[in-house]
């Protein structure tokens, strides 16, 4: 395993997000400084997309995994994960540039997810803009008179 994701509290936070059980349904890795590849778990809850969104910080790039509930009718609740690729705008150049290396050996621990965001600014986050990209990428959609895309 790569020292990037070495960190075993990576992968037991993949698993509680992915265990429907358990109500984490989020996690952010960073890095533990400028100079290190390597990764940790920074923050982690259970408030959503919106509790991540918040936890995203213009000076740090970092990963994230997301559970949500999505339906495209009203009879159908599905479990969703979203992987986020978080690089904020006053992140150095460097870092930036190594992100893009970094995000195959994340995927190494995050490996299934229904939706990839890369986010630079909040407002990629907002919580209707993620559930609208997980709502079409669902699939079929037999309600299509009724929604918005």
């Amino acid at each position: 395993m790569s020292k990037l994701v070495a960190n075993p509290e990576i992968k037991e936070s993949y698993d509680k997000i992915r265990d429907d059980k358990d109500p984490m349904n989020w996690v952010l890795l960073e890095y533990i400084d400028d100079k290190t590849d390597e990764l940790k778990v920074s923050a982690s809850g259970t408030g959503g997309i919106k509790e991540f969104r918040s936890n995203c910080k213009q000076d740090q790039a970092g990963f994230g995994f997301i559970r949500v509930n999505a339906s495209n009718d009203p009879l159908s609740q599905r479990t969703k994960f979203v992987f986020v690729t978080w690089c904020g705008s006053k992140v150095k150049v460097m870092r930036k540039a190594k992100l893009s290396i970094h995000i195959s050996q994340v995927k190494t621990i995050f490996k299934s997810f229904a939706v990839e965001i890369n986010a630079t600014i909040p407002e990629d986050l907002e919580e209707s803009t993620v559930m609208l990209a997980v709502t079409k990428a669902m699939g079929a959609n037999y309600d299509r008179q009724a929604s918005n895309y």
